[in-house]
């Protein structure tokens, strides 16, 4: 991961995270979403926060701090160690995680963005977790992310979604997006932050 991040910006680990944990972390938003505790993402933030589902169409459910379950803790832990790698490496000031399970059902996409909003700059690395267990060719939600930094021209990668398969890159840096699903598609999508000064 240090050295993807070092040399490219972004990196892709596949089976990053071991089949049980997450399965479990499968299941949970699955159970999640059947429960109605998703809502419909929105583009912007703030008072400029609003639903474009002619850019966006997946449905999220934020992890909240002090409440998370057991499968989230043990993310959460993985993500840590991580964290703290990155900062000792990069010394980048990461303080902490924030993120949602994601959910893209039939047909749901997310047209190409950077995951740093306009005008803010405490996003710093996106890290992304697919739980999609039987994800084959053809059943779409690839990501697309752009491998020239700033770009959204020329090379890509087009990384397929599948179970414990981990993204990471600069969330400022790499344009990307969510190609149209053919068959539902689940992640936990986050970003590790430092304080804006």
């Amino acid at each position: 991961m240090l050295n993807g991040l070092d040399q490219h910006g972004w990196v892709s680990m596949p089976g990053c995270m071991n089949h049980d944990d997450s399965i479990r972390l499968a299941r949970e938003c699955q159970a999640s979403c059947d429960n109605g505790d998703f809502v419909t993402a929105g583009v912007g933030r703030g008072k400029g926060l609003e639903v474009r589902e002619n850019i966006r169409q997946d449905r999220v459910k934020w992890i909240q701090p002090g409440e998370e379950s057991v499968e989230q803790e043990i993310y959460l832990a993985k993500l840590e160690v991580m964290r703290l790698a990155i900062n000792e490496r990069f010394f980048l000031g990461l303080f902490d995680f924030e993120g949602h399970f994601a959910i893209y059902s039939e047909g749901g996409f997310y047209k190409a963005h950077l995951d740093r909003h306009a005008g803010t700059g405490s996003r710093i690395v996106t890290v992304i977790l697919y739980l999609n267990e039987h994800w084959q060719p053809g059943d779409g939600g690839e990501l697309k992310l752009w491998t020239t930094s700033g770009s959204r021209d020329g090379a890509y990668a087009l990384i397929e979604p599948r179970l414990g398969t981990m993204v990471c890159f600069m969330a400022g840096d790499f344009w990307h997006e969510v190609m149209p699903a053919v068959k539902p598609r689940m992640s936990i999508t986050g970003w590790f932050r430092r304080c804006e000064t």
